[in-house]
């Protein structure tokens, strides 16, 4: 079966960072007394932050099973599934490691906040979660595509059970991947939820991307999908609830962002796509391969990773929104031009990681 390169996925995944970096930077930074709803420019910004985290696990729940789905073909699934699982261990070392404060830890203090979850580690998990399912229905395509696309809308509709859930009894270091009550940033739901929708477009991606016009139709599937997602999906959740008594639908609709949100990542997806000649070999698609870059030096820059010393500490709630948009601007250029010409995160921690695994077999 012929596959073609998804190249606007490294411009998605750009908007994402980027995004992420801004968006990080000002909550962060931004004096309180501007996080006021009487601002349009502030409720502007809050929505289109709040796209960010849907983008990247559609994303990469996207990416991964288009590979995984591109090398079965090629008879080689089985390396690529075991990069996966190294990919997802990896990034969960990578995701508790940046919570870590060695000046604290060589005073005595151990504190249990490197424990909290936050995105690397909700990634990691859904790439070893989706290479499990995988192997189980690797044989039954179809079957593989609906079981995705019924995880992911299990998951949206179940957050009414979950959201506010506290495990008592639980070491931590599960706990936090389930209950926020531990100061956990991210859970594994209903996060996982918009991985298995990403997964599940791979699958239509992989079977009919060769097909003619079938950019055309996908674009218009993608905005035409986004738009009843926002609009409507609020409106169908009742009516469900109307014709099935069913109450957990009704309480998912009146706290609806999930469904919505997803609806925000199909129309992104829908631009990109159809801008998505203008940006091969371009700058955007350079920033959407050093992702995980990026992350990791903006985390230590703002947050203060390993030594406690970060922006964060010096700034903490104290800009005004010009000082906030000024500041965001230049992080955003400092962290890009850092993971272009003076870091290889992925390069040196996948070789460290190799390594490490090297040592231990011996």
């Amino acid at each position: 079966m012929q596959t073609n390169r998804l190249y606007f996925i490294d411009a998605v995944r750009a908007f994402a960072i980027l995004m992420m970096l801004q968006g990080h930077f000002i909550d962060t930074l931004l004096d309180p007394l501007y996080r006021n709803p009487i601002y349009p420019a502030y409720n502007l910004w809050s929505y289109f932050r709040g796209i960010t985290a849907p983008t990247f696990f559609t994303i990469s729940g996207l990416v991964f099973t288009y590979l995984l789905l591109r090398a079965n073909a090629k008879g080689d699934d089985k390396k690529r599934m075991k990069k996966g699982i190294f990919r997802g261990l990896l990034l969960l070392g990578i995701g508790y490691s940046l919570r870590v404060n060695f000046v604290s830890w060589f005073t005595g203090y151990f504190s249990p906040y490197f424990l909290v979850i936050d995105v690397l580690q909700c990634i990691g998990l859904s790439l070893i979660l989706l290479v499990i399912l995988y192997s189980i229905f690797k044989n039954h395509s179809y079957l593989f595509s609906i079981v995705l696309f019924c995880i992911g809308c299990a998951i949206f509709i179940s957050e009414p059970l979950y959201r506010k859930l506290v495990i008592d009894d639980v070491p931590l270091i599960f706990a936090n991947y389930m209950t926020k009550v531990n100061g956990s940033v991210f859970t594994i739901m209903p996060w996982f939820g918009y991985s298995a929708f990403g997964a599940f477009i791979s699958t239509v991606f992989f079977r009919h991307a060769h097909r003619n016009l079938f950019k055309q139709f996908t674009i218009v599937t993608f905005f035409s999908v986004g738009v009843l997602l926002i609009y409507y999906s609020t409106e169908t959740l009742f009516y469900l609830h109307r014709i099935t008594g069913y109450e957990l639908l009704e309480r998912c609709a009146n706290y609806n962002y999930l469904f919505i949100r997803m609806g925000n990542v199909f129309i992104l997806f829908g631009l990109f796509y159809t801008f998505e000649r203008y940006l091969k070999q371009s700058i955007i698609s350079r920033i959407g391969e050093k992702t995980l870059s990026m992350y990791v030096i903006h985390f230590i820059l703002l947050y203060g990773s390993f030594t406690g010393y970060g922006l964060k500490k010096f700034f903490n709630q104290s800009l005004n929104p010009w000082e906030a948009i000024f500041g965001a601007t230049m992080f955003v250029v400092a962290v890009c031009l850092i993971s272009f010409y003076y870091a290889q995160t992925n390069h040196f921690m996948y070789n460290l990681a190799r390594k490490c695994i090297r040592y231990f077999k011996r």
